[in-house]
C-alpha cells in the first residue's frame, strides 16, 4: 500500500521516557520491555559467550530472572565466598534478601520435583512389575499393587478412559 504524501507513519518513533501515569499502561510497558531486555541479554550471551544475569523486580514486587548459561552459574561465579556485597551492593540489602530467596525457592521445587519423579518411577516400577505376563500395563494385576500405587493406577486408567472416549466421540462426529 502506497502512503499518500504528506502522511507519516505512527510505527517506530521516539517514547518520552518518563513514568507512565496510568497503571495499566505501566504494567504493558514493563511486561514489553522486560521481554525485549531479556531477549536482548539472551542475544548478547548467545552471539558473545558472555555470562548474563538479569533480574528485574517489578512494581508488586514479583522477581523476573534471567541467566545464561543459568542464574545459578553466573551467581556461583561471583560468590567466591570473600563478599556477597561484590555482587550486590549493600545499599540494596531488600533485593539482596529477595533475590536469595529466590534461589532458594528455585532450589526447593528442584527437590520436590526430584522426589516427585523418584516417587512416580517407584509407581512405574511396582506397576511394570504387577504386569508381568500381560500385555498392556493396565491389564496389570492390581492385587499386586500396593496402597501408594493404586490411586496413581487409577488416575491412568481414568485419563486413559477419557482420552478413548474423546478420540470415539470425534469420529464419531
Amino acid at each position: 500500500m502506497v502512503r499518500p504524501r504528506g502522511t507519516t507513519s505512527t510505527g517506530r518513533h521516539r517514547i518520552e521516557m518518563s513514568l507512565r501515569p496510568d497503571k495499566n499502561s505501566r504494567q504493558v510497558t514493563f511486561s514489553k520491555r522486560r521481554a525485549g531486555l531479556f531477549k536482548k541479554c539472551s542475544e548478547l550471551a548467545l552471539l558473545c559467550g558472555a555470562r548474563v544475569a538479569v533480574v528485574v523486580f517489578s512494581e508488586a514486587g514479583n522477581a523476573f530472572a534471567l541467566g545464561s548459561p543459568s542464574m545459578e552459574a553466573v551467581l556461583r561465579r561471583f560468590d567466591d565466598g570473600n563478599d556477597a556485597g561484590a555482587l550486590v551492593p549493600a545499599a540494596d540489602v531488600d533485593d539482596r534478601e529477595a533475590l536469595e530467596e529466590l534461589y532458594r525457592a528455585r532450589e526447593a521445587t528442584a527437590e520436590q520435583v526430584a522426589s516427585e519423579i523418584k516417587r512416580m518411577n517407584t509407581i512405574g516400577d511396582t506397576v511394570v512389575k504387577a504386569q508381568t505376563g500381560r500385555r498392556y500395563w493396565w491389564e496389570a494385576d492390581v492385587e499386586a499393587l500396593g496402597e501408594a500405587e493404586l490411586p496413581e493406577f487409577a488416575r491412568a486408567l481414568d485419563r486413559l478412559r477419557a482420552n478413548v472416549r474423546r478420540h470415539a466421540n470425534k469420529l464419531r462426529s
